[in-house]
């Protein structure tokens, strides 16, 4: 029970620390602004959530382009600290480099979640056509995914099923991610 416990509550701080990484990492990419004076109100929740792990990571780890690579390693580092504790608690017999690819794994599998989450925040907020800042912000992070999709699936009776689309790709690209998974770390038992 006890493991149970430590790890639902580590599940819910590495879910929150490591997504709003990653959420931090698609603002930038996306090149939609954190600031408070952009009007951004999800801004203030994700620095406060993620300067701690990703300013000092820029000190050393330069963005690439677009890609805002200290939040991506802050994301890693935080599934990896998660993985590393459960493996001690557990006192498993899998070596380290065991946990670093199911860490990976892990990260990749979180990237498909919240970007399903951000597809379906998306596609409620146009159902019903709020005006909000917000709403905004969701369309500019969905928007360039649901581009090529809306390209090739025309419109059935007025209803842009692109969401659906991409809601049905995410859950290939998890399920793909899985069997993978299975079949790497599958070497290491």
């Amino acid at each position: 029970m006890l493991y149970q416990i430590a790890s639902f509550v580590l599940e819910i701080i590495e879910g929150l620390l490591a997504g709003t990484c990653l959420l931090r990492l698609l603002f930038h990419f996306q090149r939609v602004s954190l600031t408070p004076s952009s009007g951004n109100p999800l801004g203030g929740f994700v620095f406060a959530t993620t300067n701690w792990i990703v300013l000092p990571l820029r000190r050393i780890l330069p963005s690439l382009g677009r890609l805002d690579s200290a939040s991506l390693i802050a994301a890693y580092l935080i599934v990896l600290a998660k993985a590393s504790i459960m493996w001690l608690i557990t006192l498993s017999g899998q070596p380290f480099s065991f946990i670093l690819g199911i860490s990976l794994f892990s990260l990749l599998k979180m990237c498909l979640s919240c970007l399903n989450g951000l597809v379906l925040a998306y596609a409620v907020m146009t159902w019903i056509s709020t005006n909000s800042t917000i709403s905004d912000i969701f369309a500019r992070l969905v928007n360039p995914m649901l581009r090529p999709i809306q390209r090739l699936l025309p419109l059935f009776g007025g209803i842009d099923l692109s969401p659906l689309a991409l809601l049905a790709l995410i859950q290939i690209g998890i399920m793909i991610l899985q069997g993978l998974e299975g079949q790497i770390l599958g070497l290491f038992v």
